[in-house]
Formats: structure tokens, C-alpha cells, sequence
């Protein structure tokens, strides 16, 4: 099954992010800290253009330089702070104090510690060919490409029109419960062929990771693409389980890696297809289908 560009499976983008938090913990020693360098990384990677992405073989050992880069960066600028008579108006985070240099390299070394074989040789290889792969963009840099485009609009604008059809001729709450959960079966089944029926034509996909996590930022489109794009996101695994719920007063699936929500998936309907899919995986609008319950 060919794969459709920047997917992954939910419990590697939950894993992925966990372990650059573990990393910005390990060496900032504040969870709270650790959240808004883990977020900056991940809105370094996105501020990348499309092409730069692509060149990164391995973006999990990019992303958690980028963890390491910000961390010092963090932990140099705090030590000067404390510095009797540091100087005032540096801009620059980097190092002069031969043993302060000793001290952040040695940081650098506990945090490759944690990385993978295969992490650290990326990032060895990395600096071995002089910047083979691609580094984090400033915020000058192509972050603009966020913005909508024309096709983006268009799609944005087909979104509001299938919403309205859809107003105005429901589903019966008894199709809509079938639809859904045969959508979740097929996805559970691995069954690409049966997915991609219960989807329209002109199916399209929107993904929300709120920039928090590396996924999908552009609609798909089309039914055997959408149907690609969630069976490789809701890949089969141990440790992950999708069930139906009701989501906003209406049938909607829920993915959950190790227990936790990690995904939640809306379904417009058109008649007996799916015409649009709505996937949250923001870990900010998660929190709320993760706090115990009373």
C-alpha cells in the first residue's frame, strides 16, 4: 500500500513526542519548561519548507537535536544570567568560559545517551557531511507557507458546503452508527479495498496536530488516499485500540495508545459515504478526554 507523505502511526507520533519531553526533562529538570521547548522544536520543524523536510532522513534524531540545541541554549543563557558580572546585551546564547563549554558538552553527551543506534549515527552522520541534513529554520524563514493558499481555500470552502448539504439532509442516527463503526472495522482489518468504499470519491481528510506533533498539515484528498492516511496513522498495534464514541452529540471514533486518547476522529457523512474526515491529534485539545474521570 503506498504510503501518503508525513503519515505515521499514532503510537510512534506519541512516542516520538514523549521522548523529546523526556529529553528537554532530563536536561532542563521542569516539566513545564520541557512542554514549551518540546512545542518550539516541533514549530521548527513546520517553519521548514516542504523540500527541507523531505532531505531529513531521520526527523525524530532531527527534532531532538533541536530539543538538545534549545535546551543549551536555555541552560547557557541561565548560567550568565547567574554569572557575577556578566555582561548585559548579549544576544548570542553561545559559549565562551572554556569550562561552562565543558560542562554544556557534557550535557550534549547525556542527552545523545538517550537517543537510539540509529538516532545518534543520523546525527553523526549529519555533522560528518557538513549539514547533509537540513537545520532548524529561523523564525524568518519560510514559516509563511503555513498561510492558506488557494487550494487550501477551496477545500476549506468545499468543507463548508458538504457541512450545510449535510444539515440539510441528516443521516439517521441508526446509518450513521453503522457507517461508522464499519469504517472502524475496516481500519482494524487493515482492509484498504473496504475502507476506501465507505468513503466518497472526493473524500477529504483533515488532520489537526496543532503543531504540537508531527503530522499531516495539508488536506488529503481523495477516498483511496484518505483511506491510506488513516490506516497508516491507525495502524494495527498492541498498544493501540480504536472503539466508537459519541463525539460532540454525534458517532465518532477514538484512538487510544497505552490508554491514553491520542486521537479522536469526526465523520460527515453523505448519505451512505464518508465525505469528510476530521482527525484531532493535538495533545492540547486531548487533555480534556484524558483527565480522570470523577
Amino acid at each position: 500500500m503506498e504510503p501518503v507523505a508525513d503519515t505515521m502511526p499514532i503510537g510512534e507520533l506519541l512516542d516520538e513526542r514523549r521522548h523529546l519531553l523526556d529529553v528537554a526533562h532530563w536536561m532542563l529538570g521542569n516539566g513545564i519548561v520541557a512542554e514549551h521547548v518540546t512545542d518550539e522544536a516541533y514549530r521548527e520543524w513546520y517553519a521548514l519548507s516542504e523540500h527541507q523536510r523531505e532531505r531529513i532522513g531521520t526527523p525524530r534524531a532531527w527534532l531532538t537535536r533541536v530539543v538538545g540545541s534549545i535546551s543549551l541554549a536555555r541552560l547557557a543563557l541561565s548560567d550568565r544570567d547567574r554569572a557575577p558580572g556578566a555582561p548585559v546585551g548579549v544576544e548570542s546564547p553561545g559559549v565562551s568560559d572554556p569550562a561552562l563549554e565543558d560542562a554544556l558538552g557534557a550535557l550534549w553527551a547525556g542527552a545523545l545517551d538517550a537517543l537510539t543506534p540509529a538516532e545518534r549515527a543520523a546525527l553523526a552522520l549529519a555533522d560528518a557531511f557538513g549539514g547533509a541534513v537540513a537545520e532548524p529554520a529561523s523564525p524568518t524563514g519560510p514559516a509563511g507557507r503555513d498561510r492558506p493558499g488557494p487550494a487550501d481555500t477551496e477545500l476549506l470552502d468545499r468543507a463548508r458546503r458538504s457541512l450545510r448539504a449535510r444539515a440539510a439532509r441528516p443521516t439517521p442516527p441508526h446509518v450513521e452508527d453503522e457507517l461508522v463503526d464499519a469504517v472502524r472495522q475496516a481500519c482494524a482489518d487493515e482492509d484498504a479495498d473496504r475502507l476506501s468504499g465507505l468513503l466518497a470519491l472526493d473524500a477529504v481528510a483533515f488532520y489537526d496536530g496543532g503543531g504540537k506533533v508531527r503530522t499531516l498539515t495539508q488536506p488529503v484528498v481523495g477516498g483511496p488516499r484518505v483511506a491510506r492516511s488513516l490506516l497508516t496513522l491507525l495502524a494495527r498495534h498492541p498498544r493501540t485500540t480504536l472503539h466508537t464514541r459519541p463525539v460532540n452529540g454525534r458517532t465518532g471514533l477514538v484512538a487510544r495508545y497505552d490508554g491514553q486518547v491520542a486521537g479522536v476522529v469526526c465523520l460527515d457523512l453523505a448519505g451512505t459515504r464518508v465525505a469528510q474526515v476530521w482527525v484531532v491529534l493535538n495533545p492540547d485539545k486531548l487533555r480534556s478526554w484524558n483527565r480522570p474521570r470523577a
